[in-house]
């Protein structure tokens, strides 16, 4: 099941709430994850990929985890002699009914919060959309059906089917930055020869397929010659606004005299009207 993500997702499946058990969930430092049903356990552990459910028996052992808080470390010797050394952080969980626990809300109950985009226990399904959920709180108690914990401190013992098997990474690296980093490639290097191939169902008949993704923010000759083009044409566009600036600027200067000319014309022959007028009167 996929347990060991943070508080937020920490969702527990339906053939965990079949059985109505108290499912515990636990990871480990990188974060390391596990899960316990209290009666049965998924374990994750990040730092090899692995994951594995596990059967508590005695619900007394996972009493060492009530009345701690999420985020709180809590020593695993309790669980038996298999986990002795290690040390669990509570990420998070969910109830018997399939609520989660939510950080912040210090109570073993559930309260109903108004949630929005950004907050963890939601995702919106539209745009700005706020939506009022159930949530329990941040507090352990008894009546939660996965508890999620990571594992701070690896203990003396390996468990097995979990800290002593590795499960490769599905995609690698896309970025072509974060190639070179893992490669520890100099900027010269061709990234391309370095992409990480993911081996495709092989058919009946037909040679193997692979299939690469797509390498993001690789410089190459064309992005060059983009670049260089969209730069080109900015110029351009910059040189034609000017021309145009001066080109307005000139038309406007050249209507600007004409009609202080007219003006002038206008106001002379005013003028000249009412000095005829005057001369005619006064004889």
């Amino acid at each position: 099941m996929p347990f060991g993500e943070q508080e937020s997702n920490t969702t527990c499946g339906e053939d965990t709430l079949f059985h109505w058990e108290t499912l515990f969930v636990v990871a480990t430092s990188n974060p390391e994850y596990i899960s316990f049903p209290f009666i049965s356990e998924t374990i994750s552990y990040p730092a090899t990929g692995a994951q594995k459910l596990v059967d508590i028996e005695d619900e007394r052992k996972v009493r060492i985890f009530y009345e701690k808080r999420m985020g709180a470390e809590v020593e695993a010797d309790g669980l038996g002699d298999e986990w002795k050394g290690y040390v669990f952080r509570i990420a998070g969980g969910n109830d018997k009914q399939g609520f989660p626990m939510k950080q912040g809300i210090l109570t073993t109950g559930r309260v109903r919060l108004l949630f929005s985009k950004g907050h963890s226990c939601f995702r919106e399904r539209r745009t700005g959309e706020r939506r009022r959920k159930s949530v329990r709180g941040c507090i352990v108690d008894a009546n939660l059906s996965v508890l999620a914990v990571v594992v701070v401190k690896k203990g003396e013992q390996e468990i097995p089917g979990l800290t002593d098997v590795t499960v490769p990474k599905r995609l690698g690296p896309k970025r072509a930055s974060k190639i070179r980093k893992l490669f520890n490639l100099a900027k010269e290097d061709d990234v391309r020869q370095y992409v990480i191939k993911r081996p495709l169902p092989k058919k009946e008949g037909k040679k193997q397929r692979f299939r690469s993704p797509k390498i993001q923010r690789l410089v190459t000759p064309v992005v060059l010659q983009r670049k260089r083009h969209r730069m080109a044409l900015k110029k351009k566009r910059v040189v034609n606004r000017r021309e145009q600036a001066a080109e307005y600027a000139r038309l406007l200067a050249l209507r600007t005299k004409e009609a202080k000319v007219k003006r002038a014309e206008e106001v002379k022959r005013r003028r000249s009207r009412s000095a005829s007028k005057s001369s005619v009167g006064t004889q």
